[in-house]
């Protein structure tokens, strides 16, 4: 019996996919819970621009938010995009968000903090129907975030 020995694909790539704004509702807090302080945040709009492709972000999504302690906020947000040229993306986005505890405590007051003391990165995936973006329900993709005031600003990156 003889080895086969293949090379492996290299160092994953970070490729830039889209940058993404939307705006948010006022948070609804369900109250602590055994697993920590549960909120929901609607999503009401924004815009998205990728290379050679736009989309809106379109009303009625969600972020629920599990806030853990003083410091760490674990965030799965479900929204829809409609690109330009109709098609729709489905987006569910898991992401962490940590900073210290008085940072934490000005975000979940929704006051503006210094996006270099906040640690926000996300695990965002798109399903479509569409046959032109068919790919991106085949690949794996990667993001960092910053929390404003009354919106969200994402960059995606597909890991390449």
């Amino acid at each position: 019996m003889t080895e086969t020995t293949h090379a492996l694909p290299g160092e994953p790539r970070l490729r830039h996919f889209a940058d993404l704004s939307a705006e948010v509702g006022t948070p609804l807090e369900i109250g602590r819970t055994l697993r920590g302080l549960r909120r929901t945040v609607p999503v009401l709009g924004g815009k998205v621009i990728g290379s050679g492709w736009q989309a809106r972000v379109l009303a009625g999504g969600t972020d629920y938010q599990l806030i853990i302690g003083d410091t760490l906020a674990m965030l799965e947000a479900h929204y829809v995009l409609e690109t330009d040229g109709g098609d729709l993306i489905y987006v569910h986005n898991r992401a962490i968000r940590h900073a210290s505890a008085e940072v934490t405590a000005q975000l979940l007051r929704g006051e503006n903090v210094d996006p270099t003391l906040v640690y926000f990165r996300c695990l965002p995936a798109f399903e479509t129907g569409s046959a032109a973006l068919s790919w991106i329900n085949e690949r794996l993709f990667v993001g960092s975030g910053i929390r404003y005031p009354g919106r969200v600003e994402l960059q995606f990156f597909e890991l390449a």
